[in-house]
């Protein structure tokens, strides 16, 4: 299970005002904490970056592994900010992400062909988010048809269903469960699976957005999830998502395994 962690964000009221600034200790400070915590990746978030965005990802790429020994998810739509931080990047990075939209798919999966990188694919397409599992399939083979075509071997390739708020599509977890195990089966070995799990606690009271996030993870682990952006420094979450390893047979089970 890749835990990707997901708090270095550009929309982030102080990190993005850091990350402005080019003052790295904050960033350094998360950077640790969700490492500490149990992150295999970060998930450096700099949205279309418009203004700057090739230097700025570069410097973030730089001045995190400069410190850190951890690998990256890099995130924007910014082709040329993608690039800049591949560059740079030391280890196999995640390309975060492509999506069903032609023009999208085709230049973010060369970038991760060419640098040797893990590529994300959103089950997205200009016309929307699909409306179910069928139609959420029918786009991850698209994505997987072209990954094969540029050579990215399928257990490099993450496909995410795109889970939705419940507070404005509550039947749609159903739909995510469904289309994860539809996508273990288009191709030997399969695609990997991930989700942006806190979409589904989005515009909820921030009472019961841990309990969703936790709920849900532990459900669509169940059904095979191999990776999800996650919080990982929500500790009951951290919690469920070691219990659901031990139920998976991918942790020892022992007194301290909550450690």
């Amino acid at each position: 299970m890749i835990i990707i962690g997901e708090k270095i964000n550009v929309m982030s009221r102080s990190l993005g005002k850091a990350m402005q600034e080019r003052n790295p200790e904050p960033i350094l400070e998360m950077a640790r904490n969700q490492v500490e915590a149990g992150a295999n990746y970060l998930d450096i978030n700099v949205g279309p970056a418009t203004k700057g965005g090739p230097e700025l990802m570069e410097w973030l790429v730089t001045t995190i592994q400069s410190e850190i020994d951890v690998l990256l998810s890099l995130d924007t739509t910014n082709y040329e900010a993608m690039e800049a931080g591949l560059k740079v990047h030391k280890g196999k990075a995640i390309v975060n992400s492509a999506s069903g939209d032609p023009e999208r798919l085709e230049k973010m999966s060369d970038l991760a062909a060419k640098y040797n990188a893990a590529l994300i694919g959103l089950c997205l397409t200009s016309e929307g988010i699909p409306r179910d599992a069928n139609e959420r399939a029918a786009v991850a083979t698209e994505i997987l048809m072209k990954t094969m075509e540029k050579g990215i071997p399928t257990e490099d390739l993450y496909l995410d269903p795109l889970v939705l708020p419940v507070s404005v599509a509550q039947k749609d977890a159903q739909e995510v469960m469904e289309a994860i195990k539809v996508f273990k089966q288009l191709a030997d070995p399969p695609p990997k699976t991930v989700v942006g799990l806190s979409n589904v606690s989005n515009s909820t009271p921030d009472s019961v957005k841990s309990w969703l996030d936790r709920t849900l993870l532990a459900m669509l682990m169940a059904v095979g999830l191999d990776g999800a952006i996650l919080n990982p420094l929500d500790k009951d979450l951290m919690a469920t998502l070691k219990t659901a390893l031990v139920f998976r047979n991918e942790i020892l089970y022992c007194h301290s395994y909550l450690d």
